[in-house]
Parts: structure tokens; C-alpha cells; sequence
């Protein structure tokens, strides 16, 4: 991913990004035989610098990841659209976007416990009324069976690339305005796209971010 001087996100910025409900993003592992990545849409936990999922047992991911243990997880959201209409001559159009790629290092976890302590920690992020009494225990009902329906995953977190795409470059006047123009239009993600933009932009100017 190409992240110029201006689109580079901060590390406070990017983990407050994540959390404020991104926790859903797409895990990418290098082919084997020749073939193309593959490529896994998942929910996934953060937790300081380790993140942790679980997949069925079934899916290709193991495979490729017990080949190269060396992944990717991509989160993108809040993209728009910038018609080239809205920008100054020479009126090219864009992308807005912010996308936060993990390259980590990837450990398979089979054991029953191993497998339980994630479902848990997931658990307690996605589901945080889920009944006390009754935690994943390896060996025990009514969740222990299920365990080897699935493989945990652990991935360290070698390096982050946080880019925000939102015209930062541009006088913070004419930013304002394309975010006005995102109003307007108001379909898809361009409320997102708005307000990350006006964020940015407001960041800029010096002004005290809300």
C-alpha cells in the first residue's frame, strides 16, 4: 500500500479508528502450489500488539499458513468517491479511504485449551453479556465438543501501515469544502468518508478535535 507523507496515520490515530467498531477485516496468506493468495473475511480481536481469531477447520487458510507463516489482516472503511467535478484543475477524481494493513507472523493453535482461551477473549469483546457461568472449557459441556470444529489463530504484529486518504495535501479550505460536497451527495459511506475528512482537517488547522 502507497502511503504518502500526508495520508500516514498516527498510531493513537489508527487504534482509535479500530476501536470505534472495526474489528472485521480480510486475512490474507500466501498461496500454495502456485496459486494466489487466499484470502479470509473475519472478525478478529486486538489486543495490544498480538491479534487473535478463530476459522473452521476445514478452511484453506491452514494450509497456506502452515506453508508461510507470514500474513497480512487489512481493515478498510469510510471510503468515498471524490468526483473530479469537485476538485481543482486538472479535475481528477480519487479515492477516500482509510485502511490499516498488519503484517504478522502467524501461530496455528490446536490444543482444546489454546482453542477455548480465544473463543473466550473474543467472546468477551463481541459479546460482552455472554453468561458468565458458562466459558468455553476444554472437555466440558456445553461448548467443549465443539472445539474441534475449529483452529485458533495468534498473530504477532511485526508491522503496521495506517493510511487516511482524504485530500490532506490540499489548502484545509478547499478540504472543508469537499467535505461539504460529500454531504450533499450523502450516499454509501460518504458520511464516513465525511467525517474522518473533517477530522483530518481539523487536525490540520490546529482546532481541537471533537
Amino acid at each position: 500500500m502507497l502511503i504518502r507523507s500526508w495520508d500516514r496515520g498516527s498510531d493513537a490515530e489508527w487504534r482509535a479508528w479500530l476501536a470505534d467498531g472495526r474489528d472485521f477485516g480480510l486475512l490474507a496468506a500466501n498461496g500454495t502450489d502456485g496459486r494466489g493468495p487466499v484470502l479470509v473475511p473475519t472478525h478478529f480481536l486486538l489486543d495490544g500488539d498480538e491479534i487473535v481469531l478463530h476459522l473452521g477447520a476445514p478452511n484453506p487458510f491452514w494450509a497456506a499458513v502452515r506453508a508461510d507463516p507470514k500474513v497480512t489482516l487489512a481493515v478498510t472503511d469510510d471510503y468515498a468517491f471524490a468526483a473530479g467535478a469537485w476538485r481543482a484543475e486538472p479535475y481528477v477524481p480519487t479515492s477516500y479511504y482509510a485502511s490499516v494493513h498488519f503484517s504478522c507472523t502467524a501461530e496455528v493453535v490446536e490444543d482444546a485449551a489454546g482453542k477455548a482461551a480465544i473463543l473466550n477473549r473474543q467472546l468477551a469483546h463481541f459479546e460482552p453479556d455472554w453468561p458468565g457461568s458458562t466459558p468455553v472449557t476444554a472437555g466440558q459441556e456445553p461448548y467443549g465438543g465443539l472445539l474441534s470444529g475449529i483452529r485458533g489463530l495468534r498473530l504477532t504484529v511485526d508491522r503496521v501501515d495506517a493510511k487516511f486518504k482524504y485530500d490532506d495535501k490540499k489548502p484545509v479550505e478547499q478540504q472543508a469544502g469537499f467535505a461539504e460536497r460529500l454531504a450533499e451527495r450523502g450516499t454509501g459511506r460518504d458520511a464516513g468518508a465525511r467525517e474522518q475528512l473533517l477530522r483530518r482537517n481539523a487536525q490540520r488547522a490546529g482546532c481541537p478535535l471533537g
